[in-house]
């Protein structure tokens, strides 16, 4: 059976070393100008092999030393790059450059770009429908009302942390709204005027009342309750917003610090 009668079946069952063997045998090239060329039998024959193992293998493009033009050639997929195995390649190589390795894979860091300025504004979550007589907030008794109506079935309320809450007033000591500062542990909480005045200052508002639960049921203040309170009164008169008292929640009772003499500075 002759090369040019070899069909792309009968090539793929020639072991790669016997079909380089045969592929160099029947080799007549003839070199003009430092330029190869291979005779139709072997062109013939490496074009059979190209199809017959496109199942196996990817298409790279790659130029052509004879011609100066770019050509596709069957590479198989490998595992790994350091795989050696006869492929099309190796017997084409003569007079040609070295194929240059390919890069290995590597993970891209995303490109982080410095952040730029952006547009605020204060938007309400939900509305809360409460009642005309605990929309007056002018008592603790009103204030621990509202608590009890809209602070003790929040989402993120936790009756086993500390956690603070600001009551936002207009100048007639209507509840205009509320907001959740922030949640402690078990016996200590962590709070800044900064992050007190944050949205009172935003909703403008007239005036404020502060509000803090007390896990173990006792609302007796203790003196770091007593502490932040004058130094939010001291920082309200800065900004002309007035912390008109401080609730402790207990259960089932609540404490005023006001009432008991705590807010004069």
């Amino acid at each position: 059976m002759s090369i040019q009668q070899a069909s792309a079946d009968e090539v793929c069952r020639v072991h790669p070393r016997v079909s380089a063997l045969l592929v160099l045998r029947a080799t007549s090239c003839r070199h003009a100008k430092g330029k190869v060329k291979f005779a139709p039998a072997v062109t013939q024959l490496l074009m059979l092999r190209v199809r017959a193992r496109t199942h196996a293998g990817a298409f790279r493009l790659e130029r052509d030393c004879s011609s100066g033009g770019v050509v596709k050639r069957a590479v198989p997929l490998l595992q790994n790059e350091t795989q050696n195995m006869n492929t099309t390649e190796d017997l084409i190589t003569t007079g040609c450059p070295a194929v240059a390795q390919q890069p290995i894979n590597k993970v891209i860091k995303p490109i982080k770009f410095p952040a730029q300025p952006q547009e605020w504004k204060i938007v309400s979550l939900r509305e809360c429908p409460t009642p005309e007589n605990i929309q007056q907030c002018e008592t603790p008794d009103q204030a621990a009302a509202y608590w009890k109506s809209h602070i003790a079935d929040h989402p993120y309320f936790n009756p086993e942390c500390e956690c603070l809450v600001v009551f936002i007033l207009n100048t007639r000591r209507r509840i205009k709204g509320h907001y959740l500062v922030s949640i402690g542990t078990m016996d200590t909480i962590l709070c800044h005027p900064r992050e007190i005045f944050r949205l009172a200052v935003m909703a403008s508002a007239a005036a404020i009342i502060i509000a803090h639960n007390h896990p173990s049921g006792d609302p007796t203040p203790s003196e770091a309750d007593i502490k932040i309170t004058r130094d939010l009164i001291r920082a309200g008169q800065l900004l002309k917003i007035e912390v008109l008292d401080h609730i402790v929640m207990g259960h089932p009772n609540h404490i005023s610090l006001r009432s008991l003499g705590y807010c004069a500075v």
